[in-house]
């Protein structure tokens, strides 16, 4: 066997091997997506049932009971698109003045900011309900949109920073010397420059704040101004349990994420080894 014929052998194994990894990850969501379909009689059948017991009734059930849906839509994408800009905005402006201006204390602010990714979001629900509640701001998207821009700058401050190092500060001199302004430096110049960390700490801050649960479980009690993980909270329970309709709300849930994703799957993975190499 000659080399060329090792190398693609090689290769066939590793496409296997990832072919193997991605239907054991996928397995759990095809597992929910069959269960929404069953039927309540096969919901407890252990094994995938492809075709046969089929029904959209589940579907149905869950549309029919939950009128307000697509306000609950609505209030998940406006959340989750407008805590996004805001931790790649304020984010972003951060990681420019820690790395490129003199600013008194800088290491030291530096430094509190990243240790606030030790705190774990369900010791911080209490206190920040208490502050919604003293600020009016239950049932109003503020009351999410602050505290996740809050607790997703941290990270994205980490993974821009290391982006920002693999600038090379020839490029600021060079501006200055031709007039470029503070302002102009910042959005001409490094803003494309980190695009592929900003599309990194965009998808995860995104995903994250769609995906959040007790923050919004605190915060959200009206129906019309839930969130879509809060909704499948109500057919899980002793004197409620409706697991075909729980696993259909659930399916809807994940539908979004799954287009999104596919749609942005190669600004990620383009960020992610982008980052890599330059450390």
């Amino acid at each position: 066997m000659n080399g060329r014929a090792r190398g693609k052998l090689g290769q066939g194994g590793w496409i296997a091997l990832l072919v193997l990894f991605c239907i054991l990850f996928m397995l759990p969501l095809f597992y929910m997506a069959d269960l929404s379909f069953r039927s309540q009689n096969d919901i407890y059948n252990p094994r995938l049932i492809l075709l046969a017991g089929k029904t959209l009734k589940n579907y149905v059930t869950a549309i029919r009971q939950n009128p307000t849906l697509l306000n609950n839509l609505i209030s998940s994408l406006v959340i989750s698109s407008v805590s996004t800009v805001a931790v790649v905005l304020f984010s972003s402006m951060a990681v420019f003045g820690f790395s490129r201006k003199h600013v008194y204390g800088k290491i030291f602010m530096y430094n509190m900011i990243l240790s606030t990714l030790m705190v774990p979001i369900s010791a911080l629900v209490i206190p920040i309900t208490q502050i919604n509640s003293n600020l009016n701001l239950l049932n109003n998207y503020f009351g999410l949109i602050l505290p996740y821009i809050a607790l997703n700058i941290p990270y994205a401050v980490t993974i821009l920073q290391g982006f920002m190092q693999g600038i090379p500060k020839e490029l600021e001199e060079a501006a200055i010397i031709d007039g470029c302004s503070t302002a102009r430096l910042y959005s001409k110049i490094y803003m494309p420059l980190l695009k592929p960390g900003i599309v990194v700490v965009a998808i995860w801050t995104f995903l994250t704040c769609w995906n959040e649960f007790f923050l919004a479980l605190c915060t959200m009690t009206k129906a019309t101004t839930k969130t879509l993980p809060l909704i499948a909270q109500q057919y899980k329970g002793v004197y409620n349990s409706q697991p075909g309709i729980l696993f259909a709300i659930l399916t809807l849930i994940t539908i979004p994420m799954i287009i999104f994703y596919i749609v942005v799957q190669k600004q990620f993975v383009k960020g992610i080894t982008s980052g890599a190499v330059k450390g």
